[in-house]
């Protein structure tokens, strides 16, 4: 009997090793399993969390307004009388600068320039707009949502440019087709503006009024721009004062270009094309120093 329970308890002692190894195998492999379902479930819920930011916008500040135009281009958009000394002349150029407690989001420049027979107004402004929230919307975006406040503020259409009119090609349209639903309907816009947007026929005799192109959109200028182009009205003893307003957006920066000319006789109307012509040169000198 006591070799038959010493047999047993030696194979006992033989087995228990055996057992406890696969235990222990078994509950490693268990905790592996945990482990691994574990590392997945926070894999997971770092690929469900909030998106990435957007970047910032391209431009983190702003030049000079003052310096921007050219001297040549300013003397050309602002002559000044021959009794100017050239010390006058200096200052007068070099423009006048907005107070500004933030030049890194909002500056601008003004220049004004009086001969006997005119007065010229220039203006030249840059806004940087910056997102707050650039986890719901860039720079860019905000910039867009500031031009088309100021595109509806002027009452033109949107969304979308569309190409600006020649003279010629407008004349020959109406004269084939007549004036359209959009055409009327653009036409009532201006007159409510206090703008003109028929032009006349290129065909005109010497002598007769030139072409007017109103507001509009315009193409190949920025990201996109627009041009607000309006006549004071006209009096019996004062004269008409055209201003041209050019706004066009690059990237997150807002630029507007507000040119204005008075004439000192009464009757006299500024021309919009010479008038328009120049704030647009102006304008797309100054978008090409945004990389436009």
């Amino acid at each position: 009997m006591q070799r038959k329970a010493a047999r047993a308890a030696t194979a006992v002692r033989r087995v228990l090793p055996g057992i406890a190894m696969l235990t222990a195998l078994a509950t490693a492999g268990l905790t592996g399993c945990t482990s691994s379902g574990g590392d997945r479930t926070v894999s997971d819920a770092k690929a469900g969390g909030s998106p990435a930011p957007a970047p910032a916008g391209k431009y983190r500040s702003l030049p000079s307004p003052c310096k921007a135009p050219e001297i040549k281009r300013l003397k050309a958009m602002l002559p000044t009388p021959d009794s100017l000394t050239e010390e006058q002349r200096e200052k007068l150029y070099a423009g006048a600068a907005d107070t500004s407690y933030d030049g890194d989001r909002h500056v601008g420049c003004r220049w004004a320039a009086g001969t006997p027979s005119e007065t010229r107004l220039l203006y030249v402004g840059f806004e940087r707009v910056v997102s707050y929230d650039r986890a719901t919307a860039s720079d860019d975006d905000r910039a867009r949502q500031v031009y088309v406040r100021q595109l509806t503020d002027a009452k033109l259409p949107f969304p979308g440019p569309t190409t600006s009119p020649s003279p010629s090609a407008s004349a020959s349209t109406s004269a084939s087709a007549g004036p359209g639903p959009s055409a009327s309907a653009s036409a009532s816009a201006g007159a409510s503006a206090g703008t003109s947007t028929s032009p006349a026929p290129s065909g005109s005799p010497s002598g007769s009024p030139a072409p007017v192109l109103g507001s509009r959109v315009l193409e190949d200028l920025g990201d996109e721009a627009f041009l607000d182009d309006k006549l004071g009205a006209a009096g019996a003893s004062a004269a008409q004062a055209r201003s041209v307003r050019i706004v066009f957006r690059a990237s997150n920066v807002i630029v507007t270009v507000e040119y204005s000319v008075q004439p000192s006789a009464a009757g006299t109307v500024p021309p919009s094309t010479e008038t328009q012509d120049a704030a647009r040169e102006l304008a797309q000198a100054l978008s090409e120093r945004f990389g436009g």
